[in-house]
């Protein structure tokens, strides 16, 4: 359409746009020939940039049948009549635009056809002149191979003289060989640069030795270095030679061919002498060995750290540089690698190890394990880069070394924290024992006990602390297989742990069990008490925090050895507590029945005047039972009673009279049929409930207060049973007895065992009695009420 438009216009194609009037110089100006050009030869980018269309009149692919079929359809009629004349214009355009350019250029292609013709005349001449060329460059190759082969027998010449000036300077060089040994070689002088020169010659002299003046070159030169040596064996047995100078004066003699047997026996003589003075260096640091053991030994000049550093740095130090030297030296020589190495090293470190085992022995004290487990890791790692070297100079005694220290520091712990416990002990026996001023109260048994517990699971906690540094994991030993497995079970949880456990149950149950000493004061009955509570605390709660403390800082391996289970320990905790507690029981219960027994029997039964007043005894053993009351409440629960009954307090007690009575107990007897009292008594044991005095105790204040009771009123009645009783003797019994009834009876875990008992007294007391006749039970209530 756009072109359709330029057609209706009389724009764009036209010939008659592009022409114009002379101008200027009166020289016509024509229109470019730019359509004609693009027509007949359009640029290859247009080309392929433009896309194919068969519509477009000045395109490549130009399809007159498509183009007039578009028109058609396009324009109207009018159009299509100025299309055509448009078409006419151009095509008149362009033929007259052929035409100028066909007279333009018209010089141009009669110029051209002459220059082709010169150019052919120009191209017959230059063959000719190519074929004169070639002949000329055969006769140059010909001449060039002559010179080839002249210069290449000059080379050749010149190659020979050069050889024969290098055999001159070789032979000039040979003849100065004895000059120049014999100045290096010199004492004081050069030897490893003649040694240099003799092994550069050596094969030469060799070689041509059958030539008279080549073997006094060698003759010459082998006395030099024959005596060189002489020199350098003298110096080999020099003790002041260190290794460095000693391994080149090695090496310099086997580059002299000297025997290599007997060069490795001087080395490793050398070298065991120097390393044996570095040991008896550190031997000297040690005290003597005393057989007896009785001598006492002073304490060591330097800590550990310094003596195995001195160790490591000196003696292994030198011992791997003389390894690494005797394998560079003597590596492929026969008979210098038949272990002759392997048994000298393994000799000197069993002595170096039997060294510092006696130092690790003066390590008595716990000091500063740090300190020690540093130490250790020195010697581990420089022992380690030993057998690089040397893998059979003692690695099974370097770590079995290492886990003794580890144990002995484990088993010092262990005894560290069996002294402490005993001095926190003897600390609290000292505040029980230590009198007390009017009005001020010492601590009581809970403060006690927690100061005891907590001192001593802190301590422990701190052990643990101090032994974990064996297995750190910036220490070299830890890696070992001792301290992975056997370190935390056998030696930790077993050694330390386990065994402080039972060792403290061991000690608290050995109050109880062990009878004192002649002249040593019994164990305080609170401290007995105190034990008990605190082997009872083990048992619940402590022995399990101690445990899974120890597998969290110690873990031991699935497949290590078997181990003590908690609930084992935790058994023999509560074995150690009953037994301290029924000691308890028994002590309070026998120091109360002390008091009832002489009582008892320091007192005139029969002469006893008519009792007014319940005697003092009975109030202090009830004082006395009151205080154990506060005492073992102030550590243990109360405990379950049994329901009281509602007369408690005001039971009167049956004593039994003669048989000038017998009223009393059967009413229907007659006074002609006397009754026997002993009868009767033994009718009333078979309906009681049988009472276990010495049974074991429950862990609560009712069943503690109940044993000591039981022990103190069963004394009693044994002492009765043992005395004769006049009336009032009877009757003074009645009183002791309901006074005792009425306060201790709120103690027991029953109120039938206390009242069994103290039946049993009055009982035995009215059998015991010539004239029993009892007090009336009002007059007895008036008398303790008053009391």
């Amino acid at each position: 359409m756009a072109e359709v438009d330029a057609v209706a216009t009389g724009t764009g194609g036209s010939p008659e746009t592009g022409t114009g009037t002379a101008t200027g110089s009166g020289t016509g100006w024509r229109r470019p020939h730019g359509p004609l050009q693009r027509y007949y030869a359009p640029p290859a980018a247009e080309a392929a940039e433009a896309a194919p269309d068969p519509a477009d009149i000045n395109g490549p692919h130009f399809d007159p049948e498509v183009f007039l079929t578009k028109v058609r359809s396009e324009c109207p009629l009018g159009q299509l009549l100025a299309r055509e004349a448009a078409l006419g214009r151009e095509i008149r355009a362009l033929d007259s635009d052929m035409q100028t350019l066909l007279y333009e250029n018209y010089n141009k292609f009669i110029s051209a056809t002459d220059t082709i013709r010169k150019m052919k005349v120009d191209f017959r001449r230059m063959e000719a002149e190519m074929d004169d060329l070639a002949a000329n460059m055969a006769a140059i190759s010909t001449s060039s191979a002559r010179v080839s082969a002249a210069l290449q027998d000059r080379h050749r010449r010149s190659a020979q003289l050069a050889g024969v000036q290098a055999l001159l300077r070789k032979l000039q060089s040979l003849v100065e060989v004895p000059g120049r040994l014999r100045r290096w070689a010199a004492p004081g002088a050069d030897p490893a640069r003649a040694l240099h020169c003799y092994a550069r010659a050596r094969a030469v002299l060799r070689h041509y030795r059958h030539l008279p003046s080549f073997r006094a070159i060698e003759d010459e030169s082998h006395a030099i270095m024959a005596e060189l040596a002489q020199r350098l064996r003298a110096r080999l047995r020099d003790d002041t030679l260190d290794p460095k100078e000693l391994t080149e004066c090695v090496e310099m003699l086997l580059q002299l061919e000297e025997p290599p047997e007997e060069l490795c026996e001087e080395f490793l003589s050398h070298a065991g002498a120097r390393l044996e003075t570095e040991l008896a260096a550190l031997e000297a640091e040690l005290p003597p060995t005393d057989p007896s053991g009785t001598a006492a030994t002073p304490p060591p000049a330097s800590d550990i750290l310094d003596f195995v550093d001195r160790g490591s740095s000196a003696f292994v130090g030198n011992l791997c540089l003389l390894a690494a030297s005797y394998r560079s030296l003597f590596e492929g020589h026969p008979g210098a690698g038949d272990g002759r190495l392997e048994a000298f090293a393994a000799a000197l470190t069993a002595r170096y190890f039997e060294l510092l085992e006696r130092r690790l022995a003066l390590e008595r004290g716990l000091g500063d394990t740090s300190l020690l487990v540093r130490a250790l890791d020195r010697f581990h790692r420089r022992l380690r880069a030993l057998l690089e070297l040397l893998p059979t100079a003692g690695a099974e005694a370097g770590a079995a070394l290492v886990a003794r220290a580890a144990r002995e520091r484990v088993a010092r712990y262990l005894r560290a924290l069996q002294t402490f416990f005993l001095g926190c002990l003897g600390d609290v026996r000292q505040a029980l024992a230590a009198p007390r001023p009017p009005g001020k109260e010492g601590p009581g048994l809970p403060d006690l006990l927690a100061t005891l517990a907590s001192s001593v699971l802190g301590q422990l906690k701190a052990v643990l602390a101090y032994v974990q540094l064996f297995t750190a994991k910036d220490v070299a030993f830890a890696s070992l297989p001792y301290f992975k497995g056997e370190f935390c079970i056998e030696a930790v949880r077993e050694g330390l742990v386990v065994a402080f456990v039972r060792w403290l149950c061991r000690t608290a149950r050995g109050f109880a069990d062990s009878p004192a000493e002649r002249g040593a004061p019994a164990a305080p009955p609170a401290l007995l008490l105190l034990l008990a509570r605190l082997c009872l605390d083990y048992e619940a709660t402590t022995i399990s925090y101690i445990l899974t403390l120890t597998d969290e800082q110690f873990p031991p391996e699935d497949t290590g050895p078997a181990v003590t289970p908690g609930p084992a320990l935790c058994a023999e905790a509560r074995g150690a507590a009953q037994r301290l507690l029924d000691h308890y029981v028994q002590v309070q219960g026998a120091a109360v029945a002390q008091m009832l027994r002489k009582s008892v029997e320091t007192r005139d039964w029969l002469g006893t005047v008519e009792p007014r007043n319940v005697r003092a005894v009975m109030k202090r053993v009830v004082e006395d039972i009151t205080a154990i009351d506060v005492q073992v409440g102030q550590l243990f629960e109360e405990g379950v009673r049994r329901a009281q009954s509602s007369d408690s307090s005001r039971r009167a007690f049956s004593v039994y009279s003669s048989s000038r009575a017998p009223g009393r107990y059967a009413p229907s007897y007659t006074p002609s049929a006397p009754m026997d009292t002993h009868l009767l008594s033994n009718i009333q044991k078979l309906f009681s409930e049988r009472i276990d005095i010495f049974s074991p105790v429950e862990f609560n204040k009712v069943s503690v207060l109940t044993g000591i009771i039981k022990i103190s009123l069963k004394t009693l009645l044994e002492c009765v049973r043992l005395r004769t009783l006049g009336r009032f003797g009877l009757q003074q019994v009645q009183v002791d007895g309901h006074y005792l009834q009425l306060y201790l009876w709120r103690f027991a875990a029953d109120e039938r065992v206390v009242q069994g008992l103290l039946d049993e007294v009055a009982a035995s007391a009215a059998h015991r009695c010539l004239d029993p006749v009892p007090m009336e039970h009002s007059v007895v209530e008036l008398i303790c009420e008053r009391g």
